[in-house]
């Protein structure tokens, strides 16, 4: 392994092999999350210097910048829930195997739900 880039297989802490592919998906999908992060943190604190100017033109653009803080957010959350989804699947797959049945699953991953937030 050299640099960012994944390739082969490697073994994991179970002696199962993790194939390099997933690995990268899973390292791709990590990049992109931390990048939608990093972008947020600069959202909330032009947010906040707009917010502490008062001005009329800052408030106002404040709306945009928050809905883009959101839609950020949603975005980083799908990540998330397409990883742990993966994951699951590839440990469904890898315990399929195992006759201990010791698999690793999460119940909304299991049944393909996402979390319903209370109204």
């Amino acid at each position: 392994m050299e640099g960012d880039s994944f390739s082969g297989a490697m073994a994991n802490g179970g002696g199962q092999v993790v194939d390099g592919k997933l690995i990268q998906t899973f390292h791709k999908s990590f990049v992109q999350a931390q990048s939608l992060l990093d972008q947020n943190r600069t959202l909330i604190s032009e947010i906040n210097q707009n917010h502490e100017s008062r001005a009329p033109d800052n408030l106002t653009r404040n709306v945009g910048l928050i809905r883009e803080l959101n839609n950020n957010i949603r975005r980083v959350v799908g990540l998330y829930a397409d990883l742990s989804a993966s994951f699951a699947r590839t440990m469904d797959a890898s315990s399929e195997g195992d006759s201990s049945g010791t698999g690793i699953r999460s119940a909304a991953a299991a049944a393909g739900h996402k979390r319903v937030r209370p109204a």
